[in-house]
């Protein structure tokens, strides 16, 4: 097994602060970096793939998980395959009034991670799951403890 690292982050921008109130988490973003690139869904621009230092400028605070996975460059296609579509606002939506949005053509973050690691054979939640992911659900799997 080789290690997929995830970026988490959040902001002092009350979008950051609303997603961390709404959803219990510590955490508003998270995405997948592998050899200094990242891939992420971010509202306003969806799936898309940039530099971590970049990625990691936009923050205020960031810390870096490894995760144990058998095929990371399955992982990082199956998210590469999903660039260009569109932020998923009506999954937001959904976590307030506790609906699943879930749909395969608009994603945010921590749905886009945990649909990809399912898509490439670890799935780290249940199936049917995917619309009640946060970055803080990432954040408290057990895999390696977190770097700053």
């Amino acid at each position: 097994m080789a290690r997929v690292t995830l970026i988490f982050a959040r902001s002092r921008s009350p979008i950051s602060w609303g997603i961390r109130f709404f959803t219990w988490s510590r955490w508003s973003h998270v995405a997948v970096a592998h050899a200094g690139i990242v891939i992420e869904s971010q509202a306003p621009r969806g799936v898309q793939s940039g530099t971590e230092v970049a990625m990691r400028r936009r923050y205020s605070e960031t810390a870096t998980v490894a995760f144990e996975h058998p095929n990371p460059a399955a992982l990082i296609a199956a998210m590469r395959s999903q660039i260009g579509k569109p932020y998923d606002y009506r999954a937001i939506v959904g976590f307030l009034v506790r609906r699943d949005w879930t749909s395969p053509r608009h994603w945010f973050c921590s749905e886009l991670i945990a649909w990809a690691f399912a898509q490439t054979g670890r799935p780290l939640f249940r199936a049917g799951e995917l619309a009640r992911v946060t970055p803080e659900h990432l954040w408290m799997l057990p895999d390696v403890p977190p770097r700053r």
